[in-house]
């Protein structure tokens, strides 16, 4: 595979689990929220559960963005070293 076609695939690939990390807390949270509501009758539940997996789902990607900025730290940096 070329280099170009790799950092492509490499770019969709970091796309979607971003997209992952977002929406599966979401989802879970929201069922959690739903299921909630039935049991106890409160029809709204779901709407701060939606929340809470929002927040969490934000900081799965933050934490994954941060990780991801620090290894491209560091290999820029040994980049320049090796020159």
């Amino acid at each position: 595979m070329k280099n170009e076609n790799r950092e492509v695939v490499q770019a969709l690939i970091l796309v979607l689990q971003f997209g992952i990390n977002m929406l599966v807390p979401i989802f879970m949270c929201s069922m959690l929220g739903i299921w909630i509501g039935n049991r106890t009758g409160i029809s709204w539940m779901m709407v701060p559960f939606f929340f809470v997996g929002a927040l969490a789902g934000g900081t799965n990607v933050y934490r994954m963005a941060k990780k991801l900025f620090k290894e491209s730290d560091r290999d820029a940096k040994q980049a320049k070293k090796d020159k």
